[in-house]
């Protein structure tokens, strides 16, 4: 439960108005605009015990987190943060036959990702053992692994189960009109200052792209719901043959997923299951995703392609049209 009490009462109301407050959450850019009588100081500390509570959990980079201790094998014991997030990604990993598996932490660390340094030549075929979402299950409160060496990686998942958690303090409180964007997840409900839907931005996938919101390639019109993207833009290096290495590791193959496919975003019902559905077409690449994307049309996704040379290829599925805002 969050300990709300700690940071100060809602009930130090002021005049219901449109807030904003800003910062860092999980290491990137926090931005929440909410209509509320509560004060920004005290949404803003709530967001930051969130923000702890998060990190206690589920974060890969702190060594004391709850999910760094069960990697170790220190401990078997889950929480409710994890066990949601486990269930979830579990789910979609039956939905796509297994493409997205949030066992793949040993070679996401083999290849230089979540904090660690890359290996020379990963041993892939020897940390394949250790991968397979069929070879974890939750017994009651604890994780059961069917190799005490088995890693759970909730990095494709956590940022936007972090978005669900703001959302759901302000809903708890009343609040019907607002926007929580961490680091591009994004979930909103209701309308923005000027009574319209929020207005969302899908970002341009050029290599290297770390502006905030800069290049923009298509805005989206929302008033309920989630949206995450997922790219290997950001997140990716080049190693000593010159080959790109993106953070998107295939879990039948165990190597970096490359392929036109540049980006993948997605809109859900919750932030969670934005952030993984875009990680899993990722995961998949162009042919699938699109594949998996015809074969649920109810799905808005949009997906941004390489068109050779600096020309991009946008596919969208039909109940991602219809939220298209049209400039």
């Amino acid at each position: 439960m969050l300990m709300l009490c700690v940071i100060g009462a809602w009930s130090c109301a002021e005049p219901s108005a449109y807030k904003t407050v800003g910062g860092v959450m999980l290491g990137t850019n926090l931005s929440l605009i909410a209509e509320t009588a509560t004060p920004q100081g005290t949404l803003y500390a709530a967001c930051m015990e969130i923000d702890r509570e998060a990190k206690r959990s589920m974060s890969l980079f702190d060594p004391t987190s709850l999910l760094s201790r069960l990697n170790r094998g220190e401990t078997d014991s889950l929480d409710g943060h994890i066990i949601r997030n486990i269930l979830l990604a579990d789910s979609i990993s039956r939905l796509s036959g297994g493409i997205y598996d949030i066992t793949v932490g040993p070679l996401v660390k083999a290849w230089g990702f979540a904090g660690a340094e890359a290996e020379t030549k990963p041993n892939v075929d020897s940390l394949l053992d250790f991968v397979g979402f069929e070879k974890i299950r939750i017994d009651g409160n604890r994780l059961v692994k069917a190799d005490p060496r088995m890693q759970v990686d909730l990095n494709s998942i956590a940022k936007g189960y972090t978005v669900d958690l703001v959302a759901e303090m302000l809903e708890r409180e009343g609040v019907e009109n607002y926007i929580v964007d961490i680091g591009g997840e994004v979930r909103c409900r209701g309308v923005n200052r000027q009574g319209n839907p929020w207005r969302i931005g899908v970002e341009t996938p050029f290599d290297g792209n770390y502006t905030d919101g800069a290049y923009i390639s298509r805005r989206i019109a929302l008033s309920e719901g989630a949206l995450a993207t997922s790219g290997n833009y950001r997140r990716y290096y080049v190693d000593a043959a010159g080959r790109k290495v993106a953070h998107t590791i295939n879990p039948r193959t165990g190597y970096s997923r490359l392929s036109p496919l540049l980006s993948a975003t997605v809109v859900a019902a919750t932030c969670a299951e934005a952030d993984a559905l875009c990680t899993m077409l990722m995961a998949m690449g162009d042919d699938e995703a699109k594949r998996f994307s015809e074969a649920h049309p109810d799905l808005p996704v949009c997906l941004i392609l390489d068109g050779g040379g600096e020309a991009y290829e946008e596919w969208l599925s039909p109940s991602m049209k219809h939220l298209i805002i049209k400039e």
